[in-house]
């Protein structure tokens, strides 16, 4: 059964709120390490740097459960189609085309109001879902 989409925008926020305290302290080790980060090349370093430790957290929960904290609390597991669980390969794409997708304003994840099953783009595009885990007695 797939989640409301409510439900999955609700895990999102979630998200976006434990991966930004995840980059803050991030962000403050590195200044700590390197110093200011507001000019080439270090800037660049540091966005590199926040994009893979986003890439690891994310990766590590859906290849290990197939979901992140926020997923767990929401009752949300990533799938893919055919085996239940997620490859590296798989994940990873769904993180490099999530990405372009939230760079492009969002429109990978727009796309879930017109898609007739209700899927983001990069699930539409990879075979992958998120389901509705049953509650644990």
């Amino acid at each position: 059964m797939l989640p409301g989409l409510a439900r999955r925008l609700a895990s999102l926020v979630y998200d976006g709120l434990l991966l930004t305290a995840l980059l803050l302290v991030t962000t403050f080790i590195f200044i700590a390490l390197f110093g200011d980060a507001t000019h080439a090349p270090l800037r660049y370093w540091l966005q590199a740097c926040l994009y893979l430790v986003a890439a690891t957290y994310l990766l590590w929960c859906w290849l290990h459960g197939g979901q992140t904290l926020a997923m767990q609390t929401w009752r949300i597991r990533l799938v893919d189609d055919k085996t239940q669980t997620v490859s590296v390969g798989r994940a990873l794409q769904r993180y490099l085309l999530a990405s372009l997708g939230l760079m492009f304003f969002g429109a990978g994840f727009l796309w879930a109001v017109f898609d007739r099953e209700g899927l983001f783009l990069h699930d539409r595009l990879l075979g992958t879902r998120l389901v509705l885990v049953s509650r644990q007695r």
